[in-house]
């Protein structure tokens, strides 16, 4: 037996990803801080991709399993931001031997 569904608005849709689109391009010139201009933007990225899966994939529609198995790389993703981002910060320290012995290198040209 076939269910009959409505039809989403497409051009809704569209209308506000266009909208969210002109909006990270007026947060990218603000003037705040780069913190709140990133966070911003992965915000509204994130509505953007939910939007764009909902109604243009159909997962609105879907089965909640479908769902969960769409987010799992978006939850892994995050996880592995968190997890690498110590990695950023880190400075590579040398030995006042490895120093020297880099500028002996260096400097005998």
């Amino acid at each position: 037996m076939t269910v009959a569904h409505e039809e989403p608005n497409y051009m809704g849709v569209f209308w506000w990803l266009l909208v969210l689109t002109i909006l990270e391009i007026c947060v990218i010139y603000a003037p705040m801080a780069h913190l709140a201009i990133v966070l911003l933007l992965i915000v509204m990225a994130l509505t953007k991709a939910s939007l764009v899966a909902m109604y243009y994939m159909h997962l609105a529609l879907e089965k909640r399993t479908l769902g969960i198995i769409a987010l799992t790389p978006l939850v892994l993703c995050v996880f592995l931001i968190f997890a690498l981002t110590p990695d950023l910060g880190a400075v590579v320290h040398q030995s006042p031997k490895a120093e020297a012995a880099a500028e002996g290198v260096h400097g005998e040209h």
